[in-house]
């Protein structure tokens, strides 16, 4: 797709880009809300400050620039993010169940309320993320660094939590029934008493 091409398409009402090849591209501060972007290729794109509430299922953001980027509420189930920049990105009511996130720096990520159903956050750095009330259910979170992270209300039904470091993380009326937490630091929460 050249870029007059997707310049037409995002001046346009009808945001059509179902399996579009963009990777690469610099679509920092475009308007993608409501876009169609299933099964999008997206790697190494730069969206920047984009608006990205937009369909976003199965798209291969794997090394995107997410820099500052707004998913909230978008549908990035089965989506691949490895090695994507995070920074300053609120993902709040985004739909990541089975998303690929393993390994990424989400500090102080937005994730309140986020659907993380079966996603694999192994080894990502969330360390005061605000997972608030957020799905976990299934998630593997072994060897994530979730210290001082707001796990309020989080439903972690089934995680796993191996060698996870919940140091102080907030943890109020959160459920993890059924949670694998061998080896997790649980020192500062009260789940450490139990």
């Amino acid at each position: 797709m050249s870029p007059s091409e997707l310049e037409a398409i995002l001046q346009g009402h009808n945001k059509e880009l179902m399996g579009a090849n963009l990777a690469g591209m610099d679509l920092s501060n475009a308007n993608l809300a409501q876009a169609n972007l299933k099964g999008a290729n997206l790697n190494g794109a730069m969206l920047k400050q984009a608006d990205l509430r937009a369909n976003l299922r199965g798209a291969d953001l794997m090394g995107a620039n997410l820099t500052d980027a707004d998913l909230r509420n978008a549908d990035l189930r089965g989506a691949i993010l490895l090695e994507a920049d995070t920074t300053n990105t609120s993902f709040a009511g985004a739909f990541l169940a089975g998303a690929v996130l393993s390994n990424l720096t989400l500090v102080a990520a937005d994730l309140r309320g986020a659907d993380l159903r079966g996603a694999n956050l192994a080894g990502c750095i969330l360390r005061n993320a605000d997972l608030s009330n957020a799905n976990l259910a299934g998630t593997d979170l072994s060897r994530a660094d979730l210290e001082e992270a707001n796990l309020n209300g989080a439903v972690l039904r089934g995680a796993n939590l191996t060698q996870a470091n919940l140091l102080c993380a907030h943890v109020d009326n959160a459920n993890f029934d059924g949670a694998t937490m061998a080896n997790a630091c649980l020192s500062g929460t009260p789940l450490a008493a139990q």
